[in-house]
């Protein structure tokens, strides 16, 4: 059943925008991207922290640049801030700027991490039991969380999940794995093409450095695809992850997310012969149809 968007938002309204510009882009031209998002109506911006730096300072950054939209990390990489640092930018921000943040935590992936890498339930669980020591409330996180265990640690300890790379399907079943009132904020990437072979080769190019990392191709095995699927990846797999065509394309597939639990849908607009860079105009073309 689909969820009331202003029952479970947490503040990030139904429609938001991910993306890697606004965390690797040019700074000044993140700053008046994140204000026009604001403009435009978007609920939030999610960024990519994955690679560790200075995701804080970043996520502050844009917090600073606009006057009512949230700023969500996608993710936080609880493998590379220590939940003490954590607590700490935390508390030098204001109660205004609590209220438009959303930690968005993960537990990364092996190849990714390492040795060091161990048990991501055990290690996720620790880890928020440092933010709850140092005082950064459940509320105000959520959990990359794609199988049912961490989807269940989701609902018991932050405000929900964010998963990434995933279906409608999946969000059905992870709606129904959260039950009601319990946020659930997929990412959907999206390639404005009609064209299908250059809008799967975009898809493909954006997915490339996804095919090694275990989470995500466990998750779409449990999805029903198959080695050869992944291996590829076939345009069954591309079709299933991104929304490509028009615009119609896109609000389809976001509608189909909404009728099946999500609260708020984040998108991610990749390739698709918008060029490189801040994908402004794309951005503008979605939020004059799903912002009305």
């Amino acid at each position: 059943m689909s969820q009331t968007a202003s029952d479970t938002t947490h503040g990030l309204g139904p429609i938001g925008v991910w993306s890697m510009e606004l965390r690797f882009g040019d700074p000044g031209e993140a700053r008046e991207a994140v204000a026009e998002l604001d403009e435009l109506g978007y609920g939030a911006v999610w960024m990519p922290g994955g690679l560790g730096g200075d995701m804080l300072g970043d996520m502050g950054r844009l917090l600073d640049a606009a006057p009512r939209i949230a700023v969500a990390s996608g993710i936080l990489n609880i493998w590379k801030h220590e939940t003490a640092d954590v607590g700490a930018w935390w508390k030098s921000r204001s109660a205004a700027d609590h209220a438009r943040l959303m930690l968005g935590l993960g537990v990364s992936h092996g190849p990714t991490i390492g040795e060091a890498y161990k048990k991501p339930l055990a290690v996720m669980n620790a880890y928020l039991d440092g933010l709850d020591a140092a005082g950064v409330p459940a509320t105000r996180r959520c959990l990359a969380a794609l199988g049912p265990k961490m989807l269940d640690l989701s609902r018991e300890r932050s405000a929900g999940a964010h998963p990434y790379l995933i279906t409608p399907k999946h969000t059905a079943e992870a709606r129904e794995r959260l039950g009601a009132g319990v946020l659930l904020a997929p990412e959907q990437g999206v390639v404005l093409e009609t064209d299908p072979a250059k809008a799967r080769e975009a898809a493909r190019q954006a997915l490339s450095t996804y095919l090694r990392l275990p989470n995500y191709l466990n998750s779409w095995r449990r999805r029903g695809f198959s080695e050869d699927d992944i291996s590829g990846p076939s345009d069954r797999l591309i079709d299933a992850l991104f929304a490509w065509g028009d615009v119609d394309a896109i609000v389809k597939r976001v509608r189909e997310h909404q009728a099946a639990g999500a609260d708020h849908v984040c998108l991610q607009v990749v390739g698709g012969g918008r060029g490189m860079g801040f994908p402004r105009a794309a951005w503008r073309e979605l939020a004059a149809a799903l912002l009305k």
